[in-house]
């Protein structure tokens, strides 16, 4: 996961901060990432011209922009691309999963989900966001 050594920069997107805390704190354990955290859709936007970075990891369901709309946004910055996307979402929410896919999720994740689902969900995200 570290690229040169350096740890890859990942953001955070979810309106509740107990699991942004705990994407978070998953992702910092394993020293491979450097971790920003915001509470909407909206200000994950702002950040994409501003930020590296190698992984984002996003809520579906939030107040102002849903997660879809942040990933097909996200997708359509040359430089995200192909970036790793992990969109989370609840079984309770018909749909998310394809429609998340759809938009250019590159793996979606069922709340609740373990730290190891979790990394096992942002390893494959990142292979498949790797060229060729």
């Amino acid at each position: 996961r570290i690229l040169a050594g350096m740890p890859i920069r990942a953001l955070v997107v979810d309106d509740s901060p107990a699991m942004r805390n705990f994407v978070s704190s998953v992702l910092e354990s394993t020293q491979a990432y450097d971790v920003d955290e915001v509470g909407h859709g909206f200000e994950a936007i702002r950040r994409l011209p501003h930020g590296d970075y190698g992984l984002f990891v996003i809520d579906v369901n939030m107040p102002d922009l849903n997660g879809i709309e942040v990933v097909r946004t996200l997708r359509e910055h040359p430089r995200h691309a192909r970036t790793a996307v992990v969109v989370m979402t609840t079984e309770s929410r018909l749909g998310d999963a394809d429609r998340a896919r759809s938009a250019g999720a590159s793996v979606v994740l069922t709340k609740p989900f373990t730290p190891a689902a979790l990394l096992d969900a942002i390893d494959r995200a990142q292979r498949l966001a790797q060229p060729g």
